[in-house]
């Protein structure tokens, strides 16, 4: 089943979440009608690579067009429109920078495989749990609430307004009247009683004004209380969502909420603003003793400024934090002189900004690193699909001065990768007689000079927002705080699910938990320091917990992943338990691990009977990228063979534990059918025999044996049988790849 037939098939609130990432960058109707083509290709290759990313932009044009013919043929209306619509926007928008498109298709995919992998998950981590609880959920409903009512209250004191300024003609029109007549007909009844009526018609014009005041008043009010709590707290709780989204977590919704309560409020406040405005032109036409009009509109004008400053300065937000277009999984870790990308939006969305907001870029100011590229752009409606005005930095690169350069050296990696700064963007809004400056940060990012530092800046980056959600706290690595376990071994799962497309089970966090504490504890008492985490080295071991598990993620994404994803691989599991798990199952299964002892290792373990009836297992040297690099992992267990003593070399391997047989569990993931010894008129051209490359091991039954393991040695049968003929046991296993540990 393809990957996007399985996502089809998750809860409406999963498919929501699908729903977030696909727009006019990469339409849904593609996906959806190219998916089994577009799940073959390797987009993260192509993300790298330019020549690479430009022949896929082209055969996915080709795809595209074939798609035509078909709905032509059919004579779907609708399909064809969107399909040309669709394809004169890719090939525009693409056609000068198409590692961009394999970039966002390789994000696509990933964060489906994350959601499926969130989906299949049993329980909810605590972390999540806070991020999705139905107080937040209310909460949300209420502001949309509140918002929908102030609006309709702003535009019924329009109403209110105009009524007045009607009224107020109507006592003008009058009142001129009277004062064009002669003196001697002044002293008439009839105009005495005209008098007495423009006394009560100005009683009602105070009554009106004073009315309108204070339903104006009290719409600001409720501006003013919302904006106070529950839109703030809907801000906080979105930038939140962000910092554990760029950690692996869940997807961040919400901000086009956010954008409509925004956009609305800011109309009502400038409608409020108008009507004061208007209330100010009735005022030079007509005051009184006892006016209300210059005593309150003053005040009131004074706190709708500071409510729209307020507002507008919130607005300006980070939408997608900094992020290496080569690194996607590794946002806010920047390399000097690589390109990253960052977008900004303002949440209040009038179309009198659109292109009229100049946004400056520039980093902290230690003058340790500046910012090259294009650092200056305008906000508009155009690049979005959502139409919302917004920003995208592609080309700003960090480069570091030259001044500090030179004491770079002197610096230990845990001084560079725990240096945190800040991209600050600051620009000016001017909008009706009010011109508002507004700025706003990413949240710290690290800069690193070399790729080999990325794993250690990005344990830093997990630290600070898995422990803080204050989005500007520089000089957080000078005293670093404890982690609750409970919250850091969700996120290690995020890791697995977002890099590598499956999270981890509770047995495995278990293991993870006694390798970080060296003891069995209970997730949700002990705090685990950040020394523990990345700068101790593991007990007897010459690296650190984070760069175990950070080689193993790369294994897996290389060479395994696959097998990962099919959940084969159960990886984290300790020696001790793995044979506690096999000592019971039949002769032949096995499972596969993670080495605890190499660096991106991964090793399998059988249990075997002997022939006294006791229980004994093999664990074979792990295999790391060198060796998977030449033999793929699936066909290493196809194909692995055990010399005991003379006997024939056997694949030991039968069941995946717990009895699944290998064939079936492994079978789709073989590159090829083995091939068979054949003679060598049936061989392929000038009469070779054909070979096949398998792994073998020789079980040394003299635990003593001095022999040191050695790489795994690809051979022919039919090779290993003339070594087998002309050789003696001593030479072969001198030959023999890889030693197994008996036990």
């Amino acid at each position: 089943m393809s990957q996007w037939s399985q996502v089809q098939q998750l809860e409406i609130k999963f498919l929501e979440q699908v729903d977030q990432f696909y727009d006019d960058n990469f339409p849904m109707e593609i996906r959806h009608l190219l998916a089994q083509w577009i799940e073959s290709q390797d987009w993260e290759a192509a993300s790298n690579n330019e020549a690479m990313a430009m022949i896929l932009l082209q055969n996915l044009l080709i795809q595209v067009d074939e798609q035509l013919d078909r709905v032509s043929q059919e004579k779907n209306l609708l399909l064809i429109h969107n399909l040309k619509r669709i394809r004169k926007l890719l090939q525009g928008k693409y056609h000068g920078n198409p590692m961009h498109i394999a970039v966002i298709i390789s994000n696509c995919l990933r964060e489906e495989r994350r959601i499926l992998a969130a989906a299949s998950m049993p329980v909810q981590g605590p972390l999540e749990k806070s991020l999705q609880n139905s107080v937040v959920s209310e909460r949300q409903r209420n502001v949309e609430h509140k918002v929908s009512a102030i609006k309709n209250s702003a535009q019924m004191t329009d109403q209110d307004v105009k009524y007045l300024e009607d009224l107020q003609e109507e006592f003008d029109f009058r009142y001129k009247t009277i004062q064009s007549l002669e003196q001697s007909d002044k002293n008439s009844v009839l105009i005495k009683q005209e008098m007495l009526a423009l006394q009560a018609m100005l009683n009602t014009l105070d009554y009106k004004r004073k009315e309108v005041l204070g339903k104006v008043g009290r719409v600001i009010h409720e501006i003013d209380v919302l904006m106070s709590n529950m839109l703030t707290e809907e801000l906080l709780d979105w930038k939140r969502r962000q910092q554990i989204a760029c950690i692996g977590g869940p997807l961040h919704g919400g901000l086009d909420q956010l954008q409509n309560c925004f956009t609305l409020l800011a109309e009502s406040l400038f409608q409020v603003r108008r009507q004061l405005e208007k209330l100010d032109e009735l005022l030079t036409r007509l005051t009184y003793d006892g006016d209300p009009i210059p005593v309150q509109r003053p005040q009131l004008l004074e706190k709708v400024n500071f409510l729209l400053y307020n507002l507008f300065r919130n607005s300006f937000v980070v939408e997608r934090q900094p992020c290496m277009p080569t690194h996607p999984q590794r946002p806010m870790v920047l390399k000097t002189l690589i390109q990253f990308t960052v977008k900004l939006r303002l949440l209040i969305k009038l179309p009198e900004l659109n292109y009229q907001i100049r946004v400056k870029a520039t980093i902290d100011n230690n003058r340790r690193f500046i910012l090259c590229g294009t650092h200056m752009k305008a906000m508009n409606m155009d690049e979005s699909a959502n139409g919302s005005l917004s920003v995208e930095f592609r080309h700003l690169q960090p480069k570091e001065m030259k001044s500090s350069a030179g004491s770079k050296g002197n610096e230990g990696p845990h001084m560079v990768t725990e240096e945190l700064h800040s991209i600050s963007f600051e620009t000016q809004v001017c909008l009706y007689g009010l011109t508002i400056n507004l700025e706003t940060s990413s949240l710290p990012v690290v800069m690193i000079s070399n790729v080999s530092q990325l794993p250690n800046a990005w344990a830093s980056i997990i630290w600070y927002n898995l422990s803080t959600n204050d989005p500007q706290n520089l000089s957080f690595f000078n005293n670093p705080p404890a982690a609750p376990l409970c919250q850091l071994l969700e996120v290690l799962s995020w890791q697995f699910s977002s890099y590598v497309g499956r999270g981890l089970n509770s047995e495995q966090l278990n293991m993870l938990a006694e390798k970080l504490t060296g003891q069995q504890v209970s997730y949700n008492d002990y705090q685990l320091s950040w020394a523990k985490f990345c700068k101790e080295h593991l007990p007897g071991k010459s690296f650190t917990f984070w760069v175990w598990l950070e080689a193993i993620l790369d294994l897996i994404k290389k060479h395994v992943l696959p097998l990962w994803i099919d959940g084969y691989v159960m990886g984290f599991v300790s020696k001790e338990k793995e044979r506690i798990l096999l000592k019971d199952k039949t002769p032949g299964t096995f499972l596969l691990r993670f080495s605890e002892s190499n660096l991106g290792g991964i090793t399998f373990t059988w249990v075997d009977q002997l022939e006294n009836g006791d229980v004994t297992f093999h664990s074979v040297e792990p295999y790391n990228k060198g060796r998977l690099s030449a033999l793929p992992f699936a066909d290493i267990l196809r194909d692995y063979k055990v010399i005991m003593a003379d006997n024939v070399p056997e694949n030991p391997l039968k069941y995946l534990y717990p009895d699944i047989p290998k064939d079936k569990a492994f079978g789709k993931h073989y590159s090829c059918q083995r091939s068979e010894v054949s003679k060598p008129s049936d061989g392929g051209g000038k009469g070779y025999v054909p070979s096949v490359f398998i792994p073998v091991s020789k079980i040394l039954n003299d635990s003593t044996d001095p022999h040191s393991p050695s790489d795994l040695l690809p051979m022919s049968p039919s090779v290993y049988a003339v070594l087998r003929e002309h050789l003696s046991p001593t030479v072969i296993e001198t030959a023999v790849c890889c030693k197994l540990f008996h036990s």
